[in-house]
């Protein structure tokens, strides 16, 4: 698939350098004092878990980071379905650069497979409606570009990347501002005033703020922690005048229900924070 907008080469190059840095520091050791310098060796990704394989990709450029000379033969691509014993590619060349990159890789694999897996199931739940499913920025600090990536690669959708890329009024700007009539205003003013092209979201927790955000014209009302009862009528308020987001403990035995009321879209934090890593290994090709 293609690289989300956000999956930018600086991006990756700076997320693999911290990594590479956290993880090697002055010398991986264990390699360096075993194994020769010219001695090259191949080594395969094992699949050991029924799932949604992703960061084939990554996998690849952390390689080629790390070693330019290493290559790697692909058997599976990002979002391909895959079983227990499947291999998904193997990695060729100086077998000090395969050892001292395989953790940074599986971590890597594991966690986005486990994300686009869980995204995929989700995600699956909700064919046939017109709702569809986002992440959110609830994801591990410095790994986001990773986590976000794997929700696209599950079939989900990027909900924004970061503070910078949408105005979404929370109930904490609400309560410390006053209202969110003021608050959207001012709001709107701060985007012309620095001539910004961002969308605004109101989170809403009643009926009463839900009128009020459609009354300060926003792009997108949040409907949060609102029953299925609660959250009909607020479509039916809204009527189409702006986009509608189901949000808050939103569980996968939900989903269809909640799609059944009409709105935009569905957002769930358990995307990335609740996903299980795959199990996944990297062997030496005997």
């Amino acid at each position: 698939m293609k690289r989300p907008a956000y999956v930018t080469d600086k991006v990756l190059k700076q997320f693999i350098k911290n990594a590479l840095e956290e993880d090697i520091q002055d010398g991986d050791h264990s390699t360096l004092s075993t194994i020769p310098k010219d001695l090259e060796q191949s080594a395969k990704l094992l699949v050991k878990q029924d799932c949604i394989l992703a960061g084939v990709e990554l996998a690849e450029i952390i390689f080629k980071t790390f070693d330019k000379n290493l290559k790697v033969e692909t058997f599976v691509k990002d979002g391909d379905a895959v079983k227990f014993g499947d291999i998904a590619f193997i990695v060729t060349g100086s077998a000090r650069s395969i050892l001292s990159t395989e953790r940074l890789v599986l971590n890597c694999m594991q966690r986005m497979s486990g994300i686009a897996t869980l995204t995929h199931d989700w995600d699956s739940r909700l064919i046939g409606t017109k709702t569809k499913l986002l992440d959110t920025r609830k994801t591990t600090p410095n790994f986001r570009v990773c986590e976000k990536w794997a929700v696209a690669i599950g079939g989900g959708t990027n909900h924004r990347y970061g503070l910078y890329d949408m105005i979404m009024l929370k109930d904490n700007h609400i309560d410390y501002n006053g209202s969110i009539t003021n608050a959207v205003k001012m709001a709107k003013d701060y985007i012309k005033k620095n001539k910004k092209k961002l969308k605004i979201e109101v989170e809403t927790r009643n009926l009463e703020e839900v009128q009020e955000a459609i009354d300060a014209k926003v792009d997108r009302i949040m409907l949060d922690n609102m029953d299925v009862k609660t959250m009909k009528k607020a479509v039916k308020l809204i009527n189409g005048s702006c986009e509608s987001e189901a949000s808050g403990g939103i569980t996968r035995d939900q989903l269809k229900e909640i799609a059944s009321t009409g709105v935009t879209y569905i957002s769930a934090g358990a995307l990335t924070h609740s996903a299980e890593n795959m199990d996944l290994s990297l062997k030496a090709v005997k």
